[in-house]
């Protein structure tokens, strides 16, 4: 995949995406993101997700934020992670909130922090809700 455009990102297949570049996935516009398949982002590495600007990861609908692996969700950087919205972060897996770090977790907001789920909440420790901070809760 030389380049990622409008006219020939419909015909990329899920094995061009696991060889895409991290300039090739920071170049996608946001109907190009919104167009991913959960095929197309589970092949995407570690690396390649943190390319995502935030601008392009808001678009991400619930179902690709679901389909992200969890090694994929603890990638993302405490910028990425504070630009999420706050259905994205209700749809996270419980598994993916409990990997997240401790500076991921500094950079939920208030909102972020209200949106989280029971289940989301429960795994959590102590750890992390001292990284949440007395300022976001």
């Amino acid at each position: 995949m030389s380049t990622v455009s409008s006219t020939t990102f419909t015909a990329t297949s899920t094995a061009e995406w696991a060889s895409a570049t991290t300039a090739q996935i920071a170049a996608l516009t946001t109907s190009q993101i919104a167009a991913l398949s959960t095929a197309d982002l589970a092949v995407l590495s570690t690396t390649n997700i943190m390319a995502f600007t935030t601008t392009g990861l808001r678009v991400f609908s619930t179902v690709q934020v679901q389909a992200l692996s969890t090694a994929q969700v603890s990638a993302l950087t405490t910028t990425q992670v504070a630009a999420l919205t706050t259905s994205q972060i209700a749809a996270l897996e419980t598994t993916d909130v409990a990997a997240l770090g401790s500076s991921q977790l500094a950079a939920f907001t208030t909102a972020q922090i209200a949106a989280l789920t029971t289940s989301q909440v429960g795994a959590l420790e102590t750890r992390d809700l001292v990284a949440l901070g007395t300022a976001a809760v």
